[in-house]
């Protein structure tokens, strides 16, 4: 049996009852914190415990190139993946202010981008090829490049439990990988290029309805090896770095270590899981609804609500970093407000 394909792990129904008991000796009414009820609620089933907690949060950030940018389907040169990789190495990016801010492991690791060989500091360097072949025109990668990908998040997740991570997320970076995660999606669940494919960023009106046409294309090139079967997919369409988060969400279920996923990318990376091992499903909360077009319907079809919705098409795990300080907040009222008896308050005179 493939590792993959071994059983998660199951969430705490017995932590799950105690949160919503003390849920309801909280001084308020009942349910009226909403979401930060259900959110405490579900990462207390996720860590096996009445009293959750964010203090190791543990974001890893894969990055790689495409070969599709070929049929020039990104308004970005794929030369950016690269020095986003350094300015990741140089703490400039988003991502590390969210990290400094929540005070978060960041790792990066480069999957297999493009370009002459280099020395950034904090990057580590697990590239399997310079980045996938043009899935316009043949597979992306071969089946064993695939499962090098997958084991890339595993490997990810072991150090983040070794390190006792208290929840995990998974970056990326990569031009041209929506239009990967929009083929992706499609191919998985069956449906026209049109239905999933978004602008990615700074696209134009013209450029959109060419990246369409190039999906279009891969799609009925690539059907009748996948067939709707996620790891075939991500073989014949996908990305090094989607692969790998792929990967790397798996094996947070099996080894019990709550999810936090980001936006459109990371979502098709999520569902891709999900349908190679259903029960990593449980093990996921969404940071965010992005404003790629095309998220929404995956939050739907993956019955996920949102924490946020700001709005954001950065990637890199940004959305969900930025989550993190509501699910801080969420467990720390949950586990700092006083209950009606600690308060001397009458429960059944709260409305």
């Amino acid at each position: 049996m493939s590792w993959f394909l071994q059983a998660s792990q199951q969430p705490s129904t017995t932590a799950q009852h105690s949160a919503v008991a003390r849920q309801q000796q909280l001084t308020k009414p009942t349910g009226s914190l909403a979401d930060l009820e259900h959110v405490a609620i579900q990462l207390a089933s996720l860590q096996n415990t009445p009293h959750p907690e964010l203090s190791k949060p543990w974001i890893s950030i894969f990055a790689a190139d495409h070969g599709v940018c070929a049929e020039n389907i990104s308004a970005y040169p794929q030369i950016v993946t690269r020095q986003m990789l350094q300015n990741f190495s140089n703490g400039g990016a988003c991502i590390n202010v969210i990290a400094r801010e929540y005070a978060a492991t960041l790792t990066v690791i480069d999957c297999g981008t493009v370009g002459e060989a280099y020395a950034y500091a904090g990057v580590e360097q697990r590239q399997i090829r310079a980045g996938t072949a043009n899935f316009a025109v043949e597979a992306a990668m071969t089946e064993a490049e695939c499962l090098q990908a997958l084991a890339l998040g595993r490997d990810s997740v072991e150090q983040a439990v070794a390190q006792g991570a208290s929840i995990y997320i998974a970056g990326e970076m990569g031009i041209g990988n929506t239009c990967s995660a929009s083929a992706l999606a499609c191919m998985v669940l069956d449906l026209p290029a049109d239905q999933l494919t978004g602008t990615g960023t700074g696209m134009t009106a013209t450029g959109l309805s060419h990246k369409t046409n190039v999906i279009a294309q891969a799609i009925k090139l690539h059907t009748a090896y996948v067939q709707q079967d996620a790891f075939k997919a991500l073989c014949a369409v996908g990305g090094l770095e989607v692969a790998a988060m792929t990967g790397a969400y798996i094996r947070s279920a099996q080894l019990g270590l709550p999810i936090l996923v980001d936006g459109f990318i990371s979502t098709v990376a999520a569902l891709l899981a999900v349908r190679i091992n259903p029960g990593v499903r449980a093990w996921m909360l969404f940071g965010h609804q992005s404003a790629e077009f095309g998220h929404v319907r995956l939050l739907q079809i993956l019955e996920a609500q949102p924490l946020l919705k700001l709005n954001l098409r950065l990637g890199e795990g940004s959305g969900a970093g930025a989550a993190l300080g509501l699910i801080r907040l969420a467990c720390r009222i949950h586990n700092e407000m006083a209950t009606f008896a600690e308060a001397a308050v009458e429960a059944d005179k709260v409305e």
